[in-house]
């Protein structure tokens, strides 16, 4: 039996439609946008140097002998 004579099976692969990328595009950029959101919303003090005035103010007075040292 030579090549010719014999049948020859044929498989046919079906693929659904390639879609383009614009979806993955799309998530990438909100992706970007909540992230830097939530950096200016929560981390914005991130770059700051140290706070512009500090107003520190203690009163610490050590109690005197009076009376009640007995």
């Amino acid at each position: 039996m030579s090549d010719h004579d014999r049948e020859r099976e044929t498989t046919i692969i079906q693929t659904t439609e390639r879609r383009g990328g614009g979806g993955t595009i799309i998530a990438v950029v909100l992706l970007i946008v909540v992230l830097g959101l939530l950096f200016f919303f929560f981390g914005g003090n991130l770059m700051k140097s140290g706070p512009e005035k500090t107003d520190i103010n203690v009163d610490i007075s050590a109690p005197t002998g009076g009376d009640s040292a007995k």
